[in-house]
């Protein structure tokens, strides 16, 4: 275990990795997909040179197998994500069984009417994972600096990048595990299967390590003049992007926190007050209880969690 995180593997009864700890790297989008793609497969190469020399792999349903993607394979996925249409691809590295880096990118047309209707906050949204063990290697200034390289071509109006729950929680069960982890842990992102690409709009998704802010969020808290005056954590940085952009950084190393020992992150808190007009709240859908329990941790840093 790290002095700023926890080790986590959960696995199912075949051994399979259900959950563990990850870095996530997210940009939100509001443009459409055929404005945006260009900029997603730029930043997709820089990604894929920097995780070198693992190589991707995409589950094939003709052969019933996860497998290696070659040069014409690769030629194939740039060809789908530039589609005008839209896109969503998922692809994942390292070692078998283990997926320790992972790309997935969800893209819209934005403004076009659905068959269902109009979905106002529609956004592309583009996520890129690292292995805490990739962190450990080459140390937080270069994963910091790797989220700043890929979100430069991006045109996000907000991201995130820090500690997060690798897992996918559209498969049964998953959910049940997390929550014996997130409260105890509230620096760790839980992650959306569809990375919340139909109902985030301009909204911030979560503060995390990095927050990233774009217009008109940036705008609207008084820019990077107005956070600094209202962030006072020590370690809270604020530095200006290019195209009227910031990202805050919360510390030197990324933190999951531990309520149960009193580290309960001051830094992100504040940080969460300050956002707490545009931060996301996800729509009540159900009266169950792990609906209940999405809304009371998106508000672990406003409202507090209890021990864990």
């Amino acid at each position: 275990m790290s002095e700023h995180y926890p080790r986590i593997r959960v696995r199912v009864e075949c051994g399979a990795l259900m959950i563990r700890e990850g870095v996530s790297i997210t940009f939100y989008m509001r443009h459409s997909h055929a404005e945006v793609a260009r900029a997603v497969l730029r930043s997709l190469e820089l990604y894929r040179r920097a995780v070198q020399p693992h190589e991707f792999r995409q589950y094939s349903h003709e052969a019933g197998a996860s497998l290696t993607l070659d040069e014409a394979g690769w030629e194939r996925k740039r060809i789908e994500l530039l589609d005008d249409h839209g896109a969503i691809i998922e692809m994942n590295a390292g070692a078998v069984g283990e997926s320790e880096y992972h790309f997935v990118y969800h893209g819209r047309p934005i403004d076009e009417l659905m068959p269902w209707g109009y979905e106002p906050d529609r956004v592309c949204a583009v996520s890129f994972w690292l292995p805490t063990e990739y962190l450990e290697e080459h140390g937080p200034g270069r994963v910091r600096e790797l989220a700043l390289e890929l979100g430069a071509p991006l045109p996000f109006c907000s991201g995130h990048a820090g500690l997060a729950f690798y897992c996918d929680t559209s498969i049964l069960g998953t959910w049940r595990e997390v929550l014996k982890f997130c409260f105890r842990y509230p620096g760790l992102e839980i992650p959306s299967h569809d990375l919340h690409s139909l109902e985030l709009g301009t909204r911030v998704r979560t503060v995390n390590w990095l927050t990233f802010l774009g217009q008109p969020v940036l705008g609207e808290v008084g820019g990077v003049a107005g956070l600094r005056s209202r962030l006072h954590s020590p370690g809270t940085t604020v530095q200006e992007l290019e195209a009227e952009r910031a990202v805050i950084t919360l510390g030197p190393w990324p933190e999951a926190g531990d309520t149960a020992q009193g580290q309960v992150l001051p830094a992100y808190r504040e940080l969460a007050r300050v956002l707490e007009p545009w931060l996301y709240q996800e729509k009540l859908r159900s009266r169950l209880p792990a609906d209940h329990e999405v809304l009371r941790w998106e508000r672990r840093f406003l409202d507090g969690a209890p021990p864990a």
